[in-house]
């Protein structure tokens, strides 16, 4: 049997071990592909009672369960659009979800109609994604009316994560995210991608694309949502599509913008040093007894 001092010492070599390893993830998909709000909702709030109850709305953390939502329709008029920025920092405080883009911004937008410019780097009024593109009114839908969540000159959106109520500066991780997309056409094409606090990716998944019924031509919902069972999520990437918004969407182009996102209660990333002090303080415990003993 090994004395206390080495059992203590090889408990302090493991967590030193634990904290450098990489991120082995396991993750648990759920997703769907469907036409209208009905066909995923089943399958939305599976992912919902996974992330934990209750939605914890705009509650200041630090808090030990629940989730977040975010539907993009209760700040402003519902019928109008936000002008694009980045970073978009709506939700920062309220809900501990910051988004940037490699593109102009990001814009919480109707379909059609709209008063307000949502691409003021654009000449004239785009009061919508029907302004971007008129086609646009005929191909995407909502899942919670009536807006829609969306990169302008990019299809790449970034999220990171802080404890709601901080204005973001407490940085926090999550067990799980998820989001809805409409018009997923292409399969292997729209994606999230998970990162881990030290940037390790945790892997990339894959939304699969609507499903219209046989014969209908009409707009498609889908969803993703990952969880992890220990691993825990700092960042995600999300990829819609493999355009930006402007071009006619079908045949090799896909153009998908985004609607609610729900992710588990953010919580708080340890301090770096904390396993360190731990276990130096179990190695400098069984030092101390060894010498005890030995007195």
């Amino acid at each position: 049997m090994p004395t206390m001092t080495l059992r203590l010492a090889i408990i302090a070599a493991g967590l030193l071990v634990v904290m450098s390893s990489t991120a082995y993830a396991v993750p648990i998909v759920t997703s769907i592909g469907g036409s209208t709000p009905a066909s995923i909702q089943t399958t939305v709030d599976a992912f919902r009672a996974a992330l934990g109850n209750p939605n914890n709305a705009n509650s200041p953390g630090p808090l030990t369960s629940g989730r977040r939502e975010i539907n993009w329709d209760g700040v402003g008029a519902p019928t109008d659009g936000t002008a694009a920025v980045t970073p978009f920092t709506v939700f920062q405080n309220t809900r501990g979800a910051t988004f940037t883009t490699p593109g102009s911004g990001l814009t919480q937008t109707p379909i059609s109609g709209g008063t307000v410019d949502i691409a003021p780097g654009l000449g004239g009024l785009q009061g919508s994604l029907a302004g971007i593109n008129a086609t646009y009114a005929g191909i995407f839908t909502t899942f919670s009316p009536n807006r829609l969540f969306a990169p302008l000159d990019s299809n790449i959106t970034d999220g990171t994560f802080s404890i709601p109520g901080t204005n973001g500066a407490v940085v926090a991780t999550l067990s799980g995210f998820g989001a809805v997309f409409t018009d997923v056409d292409l399969a292997n094409t729209t994606s999230i991608q998970f990162f881990d606090a030290g940037n390790t990716s945790l892997g990339t998944f894959f939304v699969p694309p609507g499903v219209s019924p046989a014969g209908a031509s009409i707009p498609t919902l889908s969803f993703l949502g990952v969880t992890f069972t220990t691993e825990r999520i700092a960042r995600v990437r999300i990829t819609t599509g493999n355009s930006s918004l402007g071009p006619n969407d079908g045949g090799a182009v896909d153009v998908v913008v985004m609607d609610d996102f729900l992710y588990s209660e953010p919580q708080v990333v340890p301090e770096p040093t904390t396993l360190l002090l731990l276990g130096t303080g179990l190695l400098g415990l069984g030092v101390w007894r060894s010498r005890r003993r030995s007195v």
